[in-house]
């Protein structure tokens, strides 16, 4: 079975603009663009198109979900990763985040949680768990396009590159991966799922 991971399009928020509830970001202009222009590059027919409960995700997958009208849609638990609390910091810019963002990786503590709806990363990390445990129950022949957030693909990266790795481990190596490799937007990530185990290989660049 294979799943390709795609990154949403360029958001209100990766393009500056103030945050205020993450769920419900918009898609810029060029992300409705590059949302469209990977619609139209599909070389194959998905048995499964996998998206978040975040806008941003629908409104990307949305192009491709019309291209394929007959192929199944499915919500998973793909949303970005939420790590700092959102009451404190709706309405701010990236920069004004940016120091408190620094910290909370400093830590690598991965049972942390930075207020009541915040994550800790050992939440993400379940939620990693929880979508490839449902992804590895498909048919084996699936193909899945599925529509997430670049840290939550991310988390699925490293946690298959390291999968003995502690969550403590991981998230101490997390930042500065995501740093040097980052996914970009529309950016793919391939896993393939085989006998009885997930491998990745790479990150395709987009032609967007």
């Amino acid at each position: 079975m294979q799943v390709i991971f795609i990154r949403h399009g360029e958001s209100t928020g990766n393009a500056g603009q103030p945050s205020f509830d993450l769920s419900k970001l918009e898609l810029t202009p060029t992300g409705h663009d590059q949302a469209a222009r990977m619609a139209t590059a599909w070389v194959q027919t998905p048995t499964l198109i996998a998206l978040s409960p975040y806008l941003r995700t629908r409104l990307t997958a949305q192009p491709t979900i019309d291209r394929f009208p007959q192929v199944p849609v499915e919500i998973l638990p793909m949303a970005e990763f939420t790590y700092l609390e959102p009451s404190r910091w709706n309405g701010t810019l990236r920069a004004e985040r940016l120091p408190h963002i620094e910290a909370y990786w400093q830590t690598a503590d991965p049972a942390y949680r930075d207020g009541p709806t915040a994550e800790s990363f050992d939440t993400l990390l379940g939620r990693v768990e929880s979508t490839l445990g449902w992804l590895q129950k498909l048919p084996p022949q699936s193909l899945v396009y599925a529509f997430s957030h670049g840290q939550f693909m991310q988390a699925v990266r490293i946690s298959l590159l390291h999968p003995g790795w502690s969550s403590r481990q991981r998230m101490a190596h997390f930042w500065p991966f995501n740093g040097k490799y980052p996914i970009l937007n529309v950016e793919r990530l391939e896993i393939c799922y085989a006998d009885g185990c997930w491998t990745t290989e790479h990150v395709s660049q987009s032609s967007m």
